[in-house]
């Protein structure tokens, strides 16, 4: 551990995957607790049309991934109850955003060469600037979800209940997909494009598999996506392997270990009968 310290990119790489994995997993448990978990692999193939967008136009990737991921999030809150059971129309988008995406490679081929690092994430190659951007973008994220947790829940077990109660759902559902959009635009910085549902789903499903409880889920998600992502970047700097296969990979473990550890729970229950 001590000899990975060394090094700056590595110092960087485990501040980096620290802070977007806390955003991840917070944010992500929310997602999948409002099944929303479709859209929010949309956005990732809507912020990565708009890296390669800003690019060709002589601008800077994150900031254009950031600011088309954020305009599709507040497109999707505003469709509401719409958004619902609509994989067809959001996989269209989804596929038609990363067909622009590689359009806009084609006319801009110095920029290809750093497509990977879109598509599959390069935690080890995050600069200082982008450190600072990515802790400020968490701030943000970790406060307004803060502001809007109650009445999110609220929205999402009980919709019909909540709005009775003057809770907007749509203007919940607004602002909630544009923090997931600012998070999954943090997380294509980790794991890539092609990845997102990695940091942003597994956890989560990992923690609402193992409690019912939503602060505790909460915080177990959280601290899932943590120890993940860090573990992710030190067994990639042990064995030379890619960061995204590492983290990928224990998140599946995990999510993987926590259903059979629950189906055999079940089996053992003294009310269990066949």
């Amino acid at each position: 551990m001590a000899t990975m310290l060394d090094y700056d990119f590595m110092r960087h790489a485990f501040i980096a995957a620290g802070v977007v994995a806390l955003l991840a997993g917070t944010v992500g448990y929310f997602l999948v607790m409002r099944g929303q978990t479709f859209a929010g692999h949309a956005l990732s193939h809507v912020g990565f049309t708009g890296a390669t967008g800003a690019a060709l136009l002589g601008l800077t990737p994150l900031g254009g991934m950031i600011c088309v991921a954020l305009l599709g999030g507040v497109a999707m809150g505003l469709m509401g109850d719409r958004l619902q059971n609509s994989d067809v129309a959001i996989g269209s988008v989804l596929a038609l955003a990363l067909g622009l995406g590689m359009l806009f490679l084609h006319f801009f081929t110095s920029y290809a060469t750093q497509v990977t690092a879109l598509l599959f994430g390069n935690v080890l190659g995050v600069g200082t600037g982008t450190l600072w951007v990515l802790a400020a973008m968490g701030v943000v994220c970790l406060v307004l979800l803060t502001f809007i947790a109650r009445p999110l829940t609220f929205a999402s077990l009980q919709p019909e209940l909540a709005e009775a109660k003057g809770v907007s759902p749509r203007l919940i559902s607004v602002l909630f997909l544009g923090i997931v959009a600012l998070a999954t635009a943090e997380c294509i910085q980790i794991v890539g494009v092609l990845l997102v549902f990695t940091l942003m789903v597994g956890p989560g499903a990992t923690a609402q598999r193992i409690t019912n409880r939503l602060g505790c889920g909460v915080a177990l998600s959280a601290g899932l996506a943590l120890a993940e992502a860090w573990l992710g970047v030190a067994l990639a700097y042990r064995t030379d392997w890619p960061t995204s296969f590492w983290i990928s990979a224990l998140s599946v473990g995990t999510y993987a270990a926590a259903v059979l550890a629950k189906e055999c729970s079940e089996l053992n229950s003294p009310h269990f009968t066949i």
